[in-house]
């Protein structure tokens, strides 16, 4: 019987933004950081310990019957919880910045040759017009 969450069913959409090999940090055990982040990646509520095999409404449904969820009872296993957490929120964050800085990047790159072709058909024209 494994602790923590599984990771989900993979997606397309988890396998077109999610890489492989992924860094999210240390004190994370292997491909825990992957399974937190396919819950990140489709906006899913993170299962805590005792929550796996529910989904969040089932979660949801228990906490407003009155339950108190294992994962929100230890303080010491809640503050361990919120840093991987929010270490595999911080490498999705920066991962999604650098995509969106490439894809910047390549928009300036396709301006910027656009303006010399632009250029380039400029001084043919000027050529073509001197030679007449």
């Amino acid at each position: 019987d494994e602790e923590g969450p599984m990771p989900l069913p993979q997606s397309n959409a988890a396998n077109a933004g999610g890489q492989g090999g992924a860094s999210y940090g240390k004190a994370l055990l292997p491909g825990e950081g992957q399974a937190i982040a396919q819950y990140v990646q489709q906006n899913l509520r993170i299962p805590r310990r005792g929550e796996i095999g529910y989904s969040g409404d089932d979660i949801e449904h228990f906490e407003k019957s009155g339950y108190v969820m294992s994962g929100s009872r230890h303080k010491r296993m809640n503050a361990v919880r919120i840093r991987k957490e929010n270490q595999v929120y911080s490498a999705e964050e920066q991962r999604a910045l650098a995509l969106i800085t490439m894809e910047e990047n390549q928009q300036k790159e396709a301006q910027l040759m656009e303006d010399f072709r632009t250029m380039l058909k400029e001084k043919q024209k000027m050529r073509e017009k001197g030679k007449d």
